[in-house]
């Protein structure tokens, strides 16, 4: 089997953090996030990276990637656009935002024909999680078996906030049978234990700590591009007047699940995940990798 993809989502507006947080300097000679996920999958074993951004920032991206992972890597780009016509759609809709991240794996449906990955670019997700995905893409994936790296909840909030969550329901045999999207996820100190609760509807309710929950990190063969184009051929219509709306890859899993089209295994993972969305998560991403560094996880200059 050939090994597989990794496959980067990189084309979102970074609105939040008011630059492009995927090309921003987090490590001690100027690394990207992206940059310790790529090191960490060649290390797995992966074959090939795809980076999924918008056309205009492609000159940009070569000029950075290019250079640091020749002869490490092979390197590909997909173009995340608005016009819907490769779909098969044939109108236009005026929006200020990318279709989602459903939409945008779909856009790489004609570069990849081997099973790959989808991550984040502001998301770090170690090592680890690139090992057992590694091993689950080159040994078990099939047309009808996908998976997610399942993150222990409580290594994944923040101590300044509330953050959302994709928390997993998982069956006596490790698959996924549902996921739901809890949008205010936050730790709060009861009789001197921190304990983990997420706000619905003014309703608190408590979560364990070792709930699995989505980062956004999940494993396909090219069978998923198929019916993510059929679902999309009917997203669009149905929210051609919401300029907010996304068409997102929990949406799309939901749907195989419940069509008893595929399962998704939840891979476990304990390693901790970090990412950044506001400027003020810059500081802290930073000193989370510089620990890293220091215990000799990752080398001081990684390329």
């Amino acid at each position: 089997m050939s090994k597989p993809t990794l496959l980067i989502l990189a084309a979102g507006m970074a609105s939040r953090y008011g630059s492009m947080k995927q090309i921003d300097a987090f490590g001690p000679n100027g690394e990207t996030i992206i940059d310790y996920s790529i090191y960490d999958a060649i290390r797995a074993g992966f074959g090939k990276v795809s980076f999924i951004i918008r056309e205009e920032f492609a000159d940009r991206f070569k000029e950075i990637f290019e250079p640091k992972l020749a002869g490490k890597i092979q390197t590909d780009y997909v173009y995340q656009s608005y016009d819907l016509t490769p779909f098969g759609i044939d109108r236009q809709i005026e929006r200020s935002k990318p279709w989602g991240t459903a939409h945008a794996v779909l856009s790489a449906r004609n570069q990849i024909n081997e099973p790959f990955c989808v991550i984040n670019a502001d998301d770090f997700y170690g090592f680890e999680a690139f090992q057992k995905m590694a091993k689950f893409l080159t040994e078990e994936v099939t047309d009808n078996r996908f998976s997610l790296m399942g993150y222990q909840i409580d290594k994944t909030l923040s101590a300044y906030g509330s953050v959302s969550r994709g928390v997993c329901k998982v069956d006596e045999q490790g698959n996924m049978t549902e996921i739901n999207e809890r949008t205010k996820v936050y730790f709060k100190e009861v009789e001197g234990q921190k304990r983990i609760f997420f706000e619905e509807d003014g309703v608190e309710t408590e979560l364990s700590s070792d709930s699995r929950v989505s980062m956004n990190f999940w494993g396909f063969t090219p069978a998923v591009f198929g019916v993510s184009e059929t679902l999309f051929k009917e997203f669009v219509p149905a929210n051609a007047d919401n300029p907010k709306s996304e068409f997102l890859i929990p949406a799309v899993a939901d749907t195989l699940i419940k069509q008893g089209k595929a399962t998704f295994k939840v891979i476990p993972t304990s390693q901790k995940w970090f990412g950044v969305t506001y400027p003020e998560d810059k500081p802290i991403v930073q000193e989370n990798i510089a620990q890293l560094v220091e215990e000799g996880t990752y080398p001081e200059k990684l390329f």
